[in-house]
């Protein structure tokens, strides 16, 4: 009987000597949050899925956030940007655009956003609702 006490008490010291009790404290820092992260995925499955190759004939509209050539116009007078319809098929072009609309708000106003990037009237209430179940 003595034996495996030996051993155990061998192997409880042992690790006492390899592992001292030490404590210690280390402060690592979080990856970087962006604030619209989930809404930017949230808003992909509602227009296209996360298709990157998505194309809505009827509406001109291109890309994982479905934007319409009017909005690339619009974008590119604000921001003297030379983007044409085809390069919403890029996903950091036109998630730039996304952002660039989103940030006009403000970072935690996810409802005020998808319904401005909807459009207007009584559908955007719809469009939140399918909005809001991927977040």
């Amino acid at each position: 009987m003595k034996k495996p006490f030996l051993i155990i008490f061998f192997l409880l010291f042992a690790f006492r000597a390899v592992a001292p009790d030490q404590k210690a404290l280390f402060i690592t820092s979080p990856p970087p949050m962006e604030p619209f992260d989930r809404l930017i995925q949230a808003v992909i499955m509602v227009e296209s899925k996360g298709d990157t190759m998505a194309f809505n004939i009827n509406e001109q509209a291109a890309g994982l956030f479905q934007i319409r050539p009017i909005r690339v116009l619009d974008y590119n007078m604000r921001t003297g940007s030379l983007y044409t319809p085809g390069d919403m098929f890029d996903y950091e072009i036109s998630k730039k655009i996304f952002l660039y609309y989103a940030s006009q708000i403000g970072p935690y106003k996810f409802e005020r956003i998808a319904k401005s990037w909807n459009g207007s009237g009584v559908k955007t209430l719809d469009y939140w609702n399918r909005v809001k179940k991927y977040l």
